[in-house]
């Protein structure tokens, strides 16, 4: 049986990142890259930048998402929210590890913000954990006793609780969350990289075909693409393996 997957759709489900630190190279990726949709705005492009990026992005009619991963006190948490939700973006991310008080902080924040700029509101996404961390550092370096797996789904399940849209994982998580949170809670995997492409730091990857299959909504895949000698032939050969998932 074959799962088909048409280039429209996944075309709006990978988002590549602009990890590159000047906005005069960002212009000239989402120039050069005009076929992709969905663009993730990170913590050095956007110190960088500040909003001008996101303004930029939207003057080309792309999705943005704002991958801030948001981590501080409820009220600090509260203030940046209120401003991220006002920018029109489609997600923004915050660390389940915030806790209880900052997650609810956020969400009532994000809305109120959306709302006085007459925008849609964002959805919110928990990190569970990054992708860049292996069992054995959870274990310790940073002192969890909980398995890698029941603790991704733990922070993904307290996310959900305080109103979450959704989580980032890695796509080894993917299945449970799934399973467990439901359809309508939004999965975003990095740690995604093709098997023509190097791993480089991720310590939990899988393949496009394999993430989808697994239950993720998208997809982030930077540096097989943007790294690539020829960045939109990557692009295209990614888009192509997937039209058509065994």
């Amino acid at each position: 049986m074959l799962l088909v997957v048409s280039c429209m759709n996944t075309s709006e489900r990978i988002i590549v990142p602009l990890d590159v630190p000047t906005l005069e190279e960002a212009i000239a990726l989402v120039e050069g890259l005009d076929q992709v949709r969905f663009w993730k705005v990170g913590l050095e492009l956007f110190v960088s930048t500040g909003p001008k990026i996101l303004e930029v992005l939207k003057t080309h009619s792309k999705r943005i998402f704002l991958d801030l991963k948001l981590h501080d006190i409820p009220n600090t948490i509260a203030g940046a929210c209120r401003v991220a939700g006002s920018f029109g973006i489609d997600l923004l991310t915050i660390h389940a590890t915030s806790g209880r008080d900052a997650l609810k902080a956020a969400t009532e924040a994000v809305q109120a913000g959306a709302a006085a700029s007459g925008v849609k509101p964002p959805k919110l996404i928990a990190v569970s954990l990054l992708t860049s961390i292996s069992s054995r550092q959870l274990a310790f370096d940073l002192k969890i006793p909980l398995e890698l797996p029941e603790y991704t789904l733990e922070m993904a399940l307290m996310a959900q609780e305080m109103g979450l849209d959704g989580a980032v994982c890695s796509p080894q998580e993917v299945a449970q969350l799934r399973q467990t949170c439901g359809d309508d809670f939004v999965l975003v995997c990095p740690g995604i990289r093709p098997t023509w492409s190097d791993v480089d730091d991720q310590k939990r990857v899988f393949t496009p075909a394999q993430a989808l299959h697994s239950g993720a909504d998208y997809l982030v895949i930077g540096r097989p693409i943007t790294a690539s000698t020829n960045p939109e032939l990557a692009w295209k050969r990614i888009c192509d393996e997937l039209i058509t998932v065994p």
